[in-house]
């Protein structure tokens, strides 16, 4: 199987670093756990479904949410959190201490879990608080008129955000829900034991779920799969583990050549020199210091780009070179 995330639209690819202000407008507790949050804000710019931003929650601490609002909405963001008991403290800290009125400081949007264009059905599916990336997805297919279906798998009623919002399509019959308590869940291997011509399939959730996922899309054809993770995946114990060396890295722009050590990754390396990215989750998934390379065969070690993309960009947080000299577009 060929998990695909696809390289971000051209537009997003050319957006600054620059931060916008948003002010906290309602918060809404959508089930046991999740809150949305409604972020208002002059000129925001466009975004297309799929779209994700970084939220500056406090000082050092950044964490990418999806944006699960109509992408046809204009100077406004909606982004949803499950409070997390056990994570790093960014949601809790959006949960207990940011309330209406608030300002916020935000990125601007990027994709890399875009619709298919030419995709004839789209399927979606859903674990628990991964049903936020899809919502602005079905939304958008609405729009265009396209078939679609979405899977959501829950834990319980108590815990299923946007049930109401999609009791419509629900009606419909566009939409399933299935809650473990009442043991009404099918199994996802029968559930996507076949495909359809020009079907594309999107998936996202916690880690669990993903495994469970990409075991049972393995026959899919190349291509139809894509998936958005919420954190980096685990390191399989099992397998070899790659050895770092040291390479160089050549600044096309300024005509500056730089060593990165083997125990230091781009970011690193080019930051003692002044040369800084933007970076944010350091492990390859959110896309944020996705670098344009020119010359050179890069280690790819993000989750973010697929094969096209990786023939023209990297991700500088953690991935190396092959080669002795890389090439960047900076």
């Amino acid at each position: 199987m060929q998990t695909v995330l696809m390289e971000p639209e051209t537009e997003m690819q050319t957006a600054d670093s620059k931060l916008l202000s948003v002010r906290v407008n309602k918060i809404k507790t959508l089930a046991d756990g999740i809150k949305s949050f409604e972020l208002l804000g002059e000129n925001l710019p466009e975004f297309t479904a799929g779209s994700h931003i970084d939220v500056h929650v406090q000082s050092g601490v950044i964490r990418q949410y999806s944006l699960c609002n109509d992408p046809r909405d204009k100077n406004r963001y909606v982004i949803a959190i499950l409070r997390e008991e056990h994570g790093k403290g960014g949601s809790k800290h959006i949960h207990d201490h940011i309330n209406e009125g608030d300002t916020l400081y935000v990125s601007k949007p990027r994709n890399f879990f875009a619709l298919n264009s030419n995709a004839s059905k789209h399927t979606f599916v859903a674990g628990g608080i991964g049903v936020t990336p899809l919502i602005s997805m079905l939304q958008e297919a609405e729009h265009r008129g396209d078939a679609y279906h979405l899977h959501y798998f829950v834990r319980s009623p108590e815990r299923a955000a946007f049930v109401d919002s999609l009791e419509a399509s629900i009606q419909a019959g566009k939409v399933s829900v299935y809650y473990d308590s009442e043991g009404s869940c099918p199994s996802l291997d029968a559930l996507f034991s076949d495909f359809e011509v020009n079907e594309q399939l999107y998936y996202c959730g916690p880690t669990g779920f993903m495994d469970a996922m990409a075991r049972a899309t393995e026959h899919w054809p190349a291509g139809t799969v894509k998936y958005e993770l919420f954190t980096a995946p685990v390191a399989d114990e099992t397998a070899e583990q790659a050895v770092n060396t040291e390479f160089q890295v050549h600044l096309a722009r300024s005509n500056k050549t730089y060593t990165v050590n083997a125990n230091e990754s781009i970011v690193d390396a080019l930051a003692k020199h002044d040369v800084i990215i933007d970076i944010s989750c350091t492990e390859g998934y959110c896309g944020t210091c996705m670098t344009r390379y020119l010359e050179g065969e890069p280690d790819h070690r993000d989750t973010v780009l697929d094969d096209s993309g990786r023939e023209n960009y990297l991700m500088v947080c953690c991935s190396r070179s092959k080669s002795d000299v890389l090439v960047l577009d900076i």
